[in-house]
């Protein structure tokens, strides 16, 4: 069974940074892109960022483009999203996906002073 964990939320105040990882295990398939989506409250859940892991080809929300980098250790079969600059506008609850496959438990970001 493949299973998502995420870490690396909490509470960070404006201007600074997180680095969000999610590890996964029981991989028996190749997902074609990884994703993270974040879900703030009473809003809907946005992608913000892609890897593609045929060409490692990179999209990012407009909202984090310039702040937010995606990144993948295939050895360790992780996926990173390095946040810097961060905004109250980035409170939300932050999940990782695998196209084809399952989500995260979701992880609490928390950006405020």
């Amino acid at each position: 069974q493949v299973q998502l964990v995420e870490s690396g939320g909490g509470l960070v105040q404006p201007g600074g940074s997180l680095t969000l990882s999610c590890a996964a295990s029981g991989l028996t398939y190749k997902s074609y892109a990884n994703y993270w989506f974040r879900q703030a409250p009473g809003k809907e859940r946005e992608m913000v960022a892609r890897i593609s892991t045929v060409d490692n080809t990179l999209t990012y929300a407009d909202s984090v483009k310039g702040r937010f980098t995606v990144s993948r250790d295939n050895a360790k079969n992780t996926v990173y999203l390095q946040m810097n600059s961060l905004n109250s506008d980035d409170t939300a609850v932050y999940y990782c996906h695998f196209q084809g496959g399952p989500w995260g438990q979701g992880i609490q970001v928390t950006v405020s002073s």
